[in-house]
């Protein structure tokens, strides 16, 4: 129940979105279907379905914010699309929330048996946990990186028919020779080569903060992390490290990585970053700035610290 109202609040999220390119930015239905990924007959049941709701009348309410806030991030960073939901108390309920949203974004805009690559962490780990409980959908799952247990969800419903294609190796390695003679292993390739052939790719966001994921994880110490900061860096994407411009910035475990490297991920069609909260604020802008997302899901609260720090 709880999803399906999710996906009510989506699907009146995504009429708006619609009208709004329809009525103010005059763009063909065409060109919305092309835009956001999704059949022109579905748009238009949409727009009629605004019709009906009272969405439009004849004119479009400018007090929708989310829809404001959205085309607003998404000129200031070429983005194809931007979706906002409603900030929820606790990074535990936040990142969940987002994981919901990411799981009915993904779920309208795949078709049966498509391959998503996905990245470490907290948010992707519940996004495969909501796919796998309330998603039909049969799909192939590419990981990003090394770590099996970064991308097991908890609990796998009978309806979920997901292939897992898992790195075959740890996340982090004890030296960069053993980088060298994993990835040249025949396994690991084979997963290698399957990530630029993927409909989608699906990452988070880390922040440079004391809770952030490659800390809890004990993959990097909180001293690591200050020293990142002295260098620059505001967070990470696939454990590589960014300043606020998208510049990459050196971190200690570089050369010890089993991950996807940010020129791959920048030539990827369809990135989604799904992240939120304050201390992930200037991580998010050093993605955009690197171009390494086309697609942004994230909080209402963080979405306005976004225009508010990079206007």
């Amino acid at each position: 129940m709880e999803f399906d109202s999710k996906r009510a609040s989506y699907e009146e999220e995504l009429m708006a979105k619609i009208a709004w390119y329809y009525y103010i930015d005059n763009l063909t239905q065409q060109q919305i279907a092309d835009h956001l990924g999704i059949p022109r007959l579905r748009v238009i049941k949409l727009l009629e379905k605004a019709r009906q709701y009272g969405i439009v009348q004849f004119k479009i309410s400018e007090n929708n914010a989310h829809t404001s806030m959205e085309n607003a991030i998404a000129k200031q960073f070429g983005l194809k699309d931007v979706f906002i939901v409603p900030s929820a108390a606790g990074i535990e309920n936040r990142n969940d929330a987002l994981a919901q949203a990411a799981a009915i974004y993904i779920s309208n805009r795949i078709s049966d048996n498509a391959y998503i690559n996905i990245g470490y962490g907290d948010t992707t780990c519940r996004i495969l946990n909501h796919l796998a409980n309330n998603s039909g959908l049969r799909i192939s799952v590419v990981s990003l990186t090394g770590g099996v247990n970064y991308y097991l969800p908890n609990t796998f419903s009978s309806v979920f028919n997901a292939r897992l294609y898992l790195t075959p190796a740890p996340f982090v390695m004890s030296n960069k020779e053993m980088v060298e003679a994993i990835c040249s292993e025949p396994a690991v390739r084979e997963i290698a080569e399957m990530v630029p052939l993927s409909a989608m790719t699906i990452v988070g966001i880390g922040g440079i903060d004391d809770n952030a994921t490659v800390v809890r994880t004990g993959i990097m110490s909180p001293k690591d992390l200050r020293y990142l900061a002295m260098q620059g860096a505001v967070g990470d994407v696939l454990c590589h490290f960014l300043d606020i411009n998208g510049k990459p910035v050196e971190s200690p475990i570089d050369d010890r990585l089993i991950s996807t490297p940010l020129e791959t991920l920048a030539v990827q069609n369809n990135v989604i970053g799904v992240a939120g909260g304050e201390s992930k604020v200037n991580a998010i802008i050093g993605a955009l700035n690197g171009n390494f997302l086309d697609i942004l899901i994230t909080d209402r609260d963080t979405a306005e610290l976004i225009i508010k720090r990079s206007s």
